[in-house]
């Protein structure tokens, strides 16, 4: 960590603080949570005794919760727990029910609580009680696109010089492995996120964002430019940052959305619950294997090309070596210091790990089991599912609609993704907390009460000088 890194880190709560004291709260929500998400420093981290890692995540929560006591405190006593909450609610107490099932002790199991409350349920939270209802998702979507606006040319700069933003600013590279940032003859940005795979999908969800708050009439024009040109830039923003998966996810978006716009209807949403619900069902149980790979990795061979689907078997092949061994724990898992992972001999009779663990849903079918599992890909599905019934597609063109499903539709993508990679984002589960809360809230009255028929009756003018007062 330079100075310079932990010294914004530290700065951070007090400008929180200050956009509560200047903003409106949902904004200074919105803005502090992409705000940091996308420029904040990586691997910057303070370790207090007995509470959960201050990082970039924590300290924005820390703020907020905190901004939210001082300035806001009444909108705490606004959270009502629903039944859309149950989902995140396990997936927070997981990490304790996993530990006393390994007998890893309650220390343990409160500080991965703890941890996981931190990181899942603050932002959710947040969302449920800041971004419950149509405008609150409009504001979030207008915060995700604002933002992708002003990362884009971050984007273009980088993939001509190759990831070096965060060294410029923090003094340190911010990824893991250069030679990740290497594709598709050129380099693949990174900007201030922790991997590229990161940014991919966070300018899948500014460009999805730009084209429904134009086609549902929200913006025809944004810092006086023509929103036909803003979403043309961020298209070809979306092509250079060279990501292959933010590719697919973005052209089914595009599908949901286009069959939404001219057939009415959500189905391809609701088949893409579906058939991730499926595929997560056939993992977990340990039915993915063989013929059923061997389809996904042809497909993607023709449509991604060999190297990507090399990619692909390879995360399966682990995978299946994963499911192998979370089976043996399969109601709550192996609990974490790594217990969920594949260790063999090597060559010099040394115990090596030999699995690699790449998506999200590997991780806590492992470390948590088909409970954890399946709290994590509800707590997206559920309220995506309720707000498909709640509002349907033909209400989605509308401006008062339109923003709300475009998030829905980027939360469950983001889900596909978290199939096939581990790249958490707040921003995300701030905005399912948000549509929780959106669709448990009760609907408005199609029309106001009528007043009483009863007519009033006229007080008469006492004399000729009052009756003149009433012409």
């Amino acid at each position: 960590m330079t100075p310079q890194a932990q010294l914004v880190l530290r700065i951070w709560l007090p400008i929180v603080l200050a956009l509560f004291k200047f903003l409106p709260a949902r904004k200074a929500v919105v803005s502090s949570f992409i705000v940091s998400w996308l420029f904040l420093p990586q691997r910057v981290l303070f370790m207090f005794p007995g509470l959960p890692d201050y990082n970039r995540t924590s300290a924005t929560c820390y703020s907020i919760l905190l901004a939210t006591f001082i300035f806001d405190s009444k909108r705490l006593n606004s959270f009502k727990f629903g039944w859309l909450d149950i989902p995140m609610l396990v997936w927070c107490i997981c990490p304790f029910i996993s530990s006393m099932t390994n007998s890893l002790g309650a220390y343990d199991g409160i500080a991965g609580l703890l941890d996981r409350t931190m990181q899942y349920g603050v932002p959710y939270f947040l969302g449920r009680i800041y971004l419950n209802d149509l405008v609150g998702m409009r504001q979030l979507a207008m915060g995700i696109f604002v933002s992708g606006l002003i990362y884009a040319p971050l984007c273009l700069i980088e993939s001509v010089i190759s990831p070096q933003l965060h060294r410029i600013v923090y003094g340190y590279h911010g990824i893991h492995e250069f030679g990740q940032s290497v594709r598709l003859g050129g380099y693949r940005p990174n900007v201030f996120m922790i991997h590229g795979l990161s940014v991919g999908v966070w300018m899948m969800a500014a460009l999805l964002v730009s084209i429904w708050l134009w086609q549902s009439g929200v913006l025809q024009s944004f810092w006086n430019v023509p929103m036909n040109l803003l979403v043309g830039f961020l298209f070809v923003t979306h092509l250079l940052v060279r990501s292959t998966g933010a590719y697919l996810y973005t052209v089914y978006g595009i599908v949901i959305l286009l069959v939404a716009k001219f057939l009415r209807i959500s189905l391809p949403l609701l088949a893409l619950v579906s058939a991730l619900s499926f595929y997560l069902f056939l993992g977990a149980t340990g039915n993915f294997t063989g013929d059923k790979a061997d389809t996904i990795i042809s497909v993607a061979t023709d449509i991604a090309g060999e190297e990507r689907a090399q990619s692909l078997e390879f995360r399966f092949d682990n995978e299946e070596l994963l499911v192998e061994k979370g089976l043996e724990r399969i109601v709550f898992g192996w609990g974490g210091w790594g217990r969920n992972r594949v260790f063999d001999y090597n060559w010099a009779g040394e115990l090596e790990d030999i699995s690699v663990t790449d998506s999200l849903w590997i991780i806590a079918y492992g470390v948590n089991g088909v409970v954890g599992l399946s709290a994590v890909f509800g707590s997206i599905f559920l309220p995506a599912l309720a707000f498909a019934f709640r509002y349907p597609a033909t209400t989605w063109l509308t401006p008062k609609v339109g923003p709300a499903a475009v998030i829905v539709v980027i939360t469950v993508l983001y889900a596909l993704d978290c199939t096939l990679n581990n790249q958490f984002n707040p921003v995300f589960t701030l905005a399912t907390g948000g549509i929780a809360g959106l669709c448990l809230r009760k609907p408005e009255p199609a029309r106001r009460p009528l007043k009483s028929a009863k007519p009033t009756p006229r007080k008469l003018p006492e004399s000729r000088s009052e009756s003149l007062n009433l012409r």
